[in-house]
């Protein structure tokens, strides 16, 4: 498993300070459609390793980062480049429509 465990603590050095682009997935583990996204993002984690970042954060236990970034409804998949977000994806999404994303994140690099 090649995604990464984000907290409020690291956000800042793993997504704003990292020089590849980030995808944050914000979930919790009472979430239904949070579970199903999981392993979609795992699978990604690991195709795109050394390429994208790609993390997990649980909104239960960094609420700092949830509010900092308006996240009111989970799954929320929050993409970065350069520190900044670009995108989010609200609810659950095929892998084909996360890969598209990716694909555009690091096409604009």
């Amino acid at each position: 498993m090649d995604e990464l465990a984000i907290t409020d603590k690291s956000f800042k050095e793993d997504v704003l300070e990292s020089k590849e682009p980030v995808v944050v997935d914000f979930w919790a583990p009472w979430c239904g459609p949070c579970r199903a996204v999981g392993p979609v993002i795992e699978e990604l984690a690991t195709e795109y390793t050394g390429k994208v970042k790609i993390g997990k954060i649980n909104v239960d236990e960094n609420s700092q980062t949830v509010g900092q970034y308006g996240v009111m409804s989970i799954p929320s998949i929050l993409f970065f480049k350069n520190g900044k977000p670009i995108k989010t994806m609200v609810g659950p999404q095929s892998k084909e429509n996360y890969k598209k994303e990716i694909e555009q994140l690091l096409a604009s690099a």
